[in-house]
């Protein structure tokens, strides 16, 4: 499959549109064996047609001027794909893009067509196995309503049913890092688009994906305007920390409200400068005095903040190395995807789910263990034979969940348990103790391992893998894997020691009490320590 690209912007590869294009050819790429070409017209000397006809008449099929469009002619007519990449100027094509486009008359005929509603020229070549994708994008929110005279035009020279469209509004967007969350799902869907022209035409459930917002017309509009750094009032320019901090405030999603106004204190501590944003139940208000009390406040350089919005420099991995400091409520932290992330608008497409994509569930891991601590405790024999059932059955779980090593250790650790205090009733005494005593130590030991016990488990509520590289994450679940090992090695301490004792009615309750307050711990640790760890960052 031959696929020409004519790149008609005049930025070249720098241009927004050429990145969808470029995704559009690795979908093509995915589906078929290709050979692509591209011709970009800033960089080719190609005058303007002078209206000579000399192509019809004097020299048929050639064009009297020596440039570089005969190369173009050349190319289109060896290309099975054409696709024409541009950025929408002033409601058209670019204006060296529309000096090659008039220059293909060379590729017709001078005689009129009959059947042409308007009027027309035959091809002098036979052009009917060619198909053509235009991929543009244009600076407004939405690109319906701006694409007429463009369409008007590839009308008349390819025909209505020759060719498809990718239109993209908010291509500007395309070029901000900080948005490539966004951006990145929308080229994905145009790969898919590509896979789908490569095997005939693009589906309609594509085709709506490509025309949904990127964001919502007032984020866009509003962070458009901000771009520009000048006010529209009074024309004076801005500081580039404000223009930032104005661009993050348009993300804000006012869905995440949560009942009361959150005031968000940005201090540029490089720059001497100090923003608020304020978010409130109907939009956001940014502020560069009269500021109020702060519910939360980032003292932060610059260029640090920056690099973090922009996927440069990992947001956690910062807060460890202490390159910036957080001061009064830490929920917004934890929640600014929730409040400022660039939300996906499109459901992606869902194929059979790999083992990889499924959650863990700490719940499996647990109950062969609470099982056997349990029945065991009430009948040695037939407690334990219950507990190896359970056992057995647990793995038939894993269809729905993803498994860990912890899974499997637990599974085979508890069966042997189980087992043993089956054929051996009367060391119970030792087994249980010994149960105790072997799940605190799988915990510990985890810790000396590159991701603890409880991260595996716990990632699910924090953007799954994704949260094993965060640093803080890791070294929050580092410390309760090691207190909750602690905790189960001296449960066997206690449970060998007090078995037989005029406390061991009472066993079975502290077992299960203790527990119970360390999860109430975990919960609060969770979300104190990090808030700790930001506060104490900046010191």
């Amino acid at each position: 499959m031959k696929i020409l690209v004519i790149n008609g912007s005049p930025k070249g590869k720098k241009s927004n549109t050429y990145k969808l294009t470029s995704a559009f050819i690795r979908g093509i790429s995915e589906k078929a064996e290709t050979k692509c070409e591209e011709i970009t017209v800033k960089d080719k000397n190609i005058g303007s047609c002078i209206g000579c006809f000399g192509c019809w008449s004097k020299t048929p099929g050639k064009c009297v001027i020596q440039d570089d469009m005969k190369e173009v002619l050349d190319r289109i007519l060896w290309a099975d794909i054409i696709i024409w990449s541009f950025g929408l100027y002033y409601f058209n094509v670019p204006g060296r893009l529309k000096n090659l486009i008039d220059r293909q008359l060379p590729l017709a005929l001078p005689f009129m067509v009959s059947e042409s509603e308007s009027g027309g020229h035959p091809m002098r070549y036979d052009m009917s196995g060619k198909r053509h994708i235009i991929i543009s994008t244009c600076g407004f929110y939405t690109a319906s309503g701006n694409y007429g005279s463009v369409d008007a035009m590839f009308d008349h020279f390819l025909g209505k049913e020759n060719y498809e469209t990718i239109y993209c509004g908010q291509g500007e967007l395309f070029r901000v890092d900080a948005l490539h969350g966004r951006t990145d799902e929308y080229l994905g869907y145009v790969s898919q688009a590509g896979r789908e022209f490569a095997g005939g035409s693009i589906s309609a459930q594509t085709k709506d994906q490509l025309s949904r917002l990127l964001f919502p017309r007032e984020t866009f509009e509003e962070m458009a305007d901000a771009s520009w750094g000048v006010s529209a009032e009074t024309g004076k320019k801005y500081d580039a920390s404000y223009i930032f901090t104005k661009q993050m405030a348009s993300l804000y999603n006012k869905a995440s409200y949560s009942g009361k106004d959150i005031v968000l204190e940005m201090c540029y501590t490089d720059r001497e400068k100090s923003f608020q944003i304020i978010l409130k139940k109907d939009g956001y208000e940014v502020r560069r005095d009269d500021f109020l009390p702060c519910t939360t406040k980032i003292n932060t350089p610059f260029t640090v903040w920056t690099d973090i919005a922009e996927g440069k420099l990992s947001g956690s991995e910062a807060m460890v190395k202490k390159l910036y400091s957080v001061e009064g409520d830490f929920d917004l932290m934890l929640n600014w995807d929730k409040y400022f992330g660039s939300a996906k608008t499109g459901a992606a497409q869902k194929n059979t789910p790999s083992d990889s994509s499924k959650g863990t569930n700490m719940i499996i891991m647990l109950i062969p263990w609470i099982t056997f601590w349990i029945a065991a405790s009430i009948d040695s024999f037939y407690g334990s034979l219950i507990t190896a059932g359970i056992c057995a059955l647990t793995g038939l779980i894993f269809f729905r969940f993803r498994k860990t090593i912890y899974d499997m250790i637990s599974m085979t650790a508890v069966t042997g348990f189980s087992v043993s205090a089956i054929l051996l009733p009367d060391a119970l005494k030792f087994i249980l103790p010994g149960s105790y005593l072997a799940f605190g130590l799988m915990w510990s030991i985890s810790c000396l391992t590159k991701i603890p016990l409880t991260a595996w488990y716990s990632m699910n509520s924090y953007d799954g893998e994704a949260a094993l590289k965060n640093p803080l994450f890791m070294r929050t679940n580092r410390i309760l894997t090691l207190i909750w090992g602690i905790l189960y090695i001296l449960t066997s301490v206690w449970t060998f020691f007090l078995t037989g004792s005029p406390v061991a009615p009472y066993l079975f309750i502290i077992n299960n009490i203790v527990p119970i307050l360390m999860g109430i711990f975990t919960k609060w640790f969770q979300n104190w320590y990090p808030a700790h760890y930001a506060r104490s960052a900046g010191k």
